[in-house]
C-alpha cells in the first residue's frame, strides 16, 4: 500500500483540495478587550466547554503537523513547568488546550488505530517512527516517552493527568478517513467510526480546528502555535 513518492505526494494534494488546507502562520492577536471596544462576541453551547474549564490563566496552543503537535505537547508541559518554578504556581492554575487539527489530527487516536491504518496514515501525514524510519503502528506521543520524537518526553496520558485539554479536528479526521479509503483501508464511515471510538484521554472532538482557535481567542485564551 505504500506506493511511490509521486503517488503519495498525490495524495496529500488531493487530501488538501478536500478541505484541509491551512494558513502557514500564527495569529497574534487576542480578541479586543470587551469594555474598551464595546464588542461581545455570541455564545454557542457547542464552545461553553472553554469557559467552564477551571484556571486563573488559560491558553491554547494549537498544531496542524504531527510535529508540531508533538511540539506543542512539550510547550504546555513547559508552561506549567515555568509555573511551578518561577511563580510558585500549580497545574490548577491553568486552563491549556492543545489544538489537533489538520495532519497533528491523528496524533488524537491510540495504538489501536496506528496497527490498523498506521501505513496509510503516515503516507498521508508523513510521520514517521524515529527508530525504525517506517509507518509507526503505535501513537508515538500517547504513553511512552520516545526518543526522537520532539514532544521532549511528554506523552499525552501524563499531560492529561496534568489536566492539559485536547481539541481534535472532527473536519480532519472526516477527511483522512476518507483519505484512507480511497487507499484501500475499508469504508471511510468504518474509519471514521474508529478514530471516534479511539480518542485518548481529555481529548474533545470540535467541528474544525480552525474554528476551536478563534473561540478559545473569545474566551479570553492567548494563543500560540507550532505548525
Amino acid at each position: 500500500m505504500s506506493g511511490n513518492k509521486d503517488e503519495i505526494l498525490s495524495r496529500r494534494s488531493v487530501l488538501t483540495g478536500l478541505g484541509l488546507a491551512t494558513a502557514g502562520m500564527a495569529v497574534t492577536t487576542a480578541a479586543a478587550n470587551e469594555s474598551e471596544s464595546g464588542f461581545t462576541p455570541a455564545r454557542y453551547d457547542q464552545d461553553a466547554w472553554m469557559g467552564e474549564l477551571p484556571g486563573k490563566h488559560r491558553v491554547f496552543m494549537d498544531s496542524s503537523s504531527p510535529k508540531g503537535g508533538a511540539v506543542a505537547l512539550l510547550y504546555a508541559n513547559n508552561i506549567m513547568n515555568a509555573h511551578a518554578s518561577a511563580y510558585d504556581g500549580q497545574d490548577s492554575d491553568y486552563a491549556l488546550i492543545v489544538c489537533l487539527r489538520h495532519y497533528s489530527t491523528v496524533l488524537a487516536f491510540d495504538d489501536s488505530v496506528w496497527k490498523k491504518y498506521g501505513e496509510g496514515i503516515h503516507e498521508i501525514v508523513n510521520f514517521p517512527d524515529p527508530e525504525t524510519g517506517e509507518a509507526p503502528t503505535v501513537n508515538l506521543v500517547s504513553t511512552i516517552a520516545r526518543e526522537g520524537v520532539p514532544n521532549g518526553g511528554n506523552t499525552i496520558e501524563a499531560s492529561a493527568a496534568r489536566g492539559i485539554q485536547l481539541a481534535v479536528c472532527d473536519n480532519a479526521a472526516t477527511v483522512i478517513s476518507q483519505g484512507l479509503s480511497s487507499m484501500g483501508f475499508g469504508a471511510a464511515e468504518d474509519i471514521y467510526a474508529d478514530f471516534k471510538a479511539s480518542a485518548v484521554p481529555n481529548s474533545r472532538f470540535v467541528s474544525a480546528g480552525v474554528m476551536a482557535a478563534t473561540r478559545a481567542q473569545e474566551y479570553g485564551y492567548t494563543f500560540m502555535f507550532d505548525d
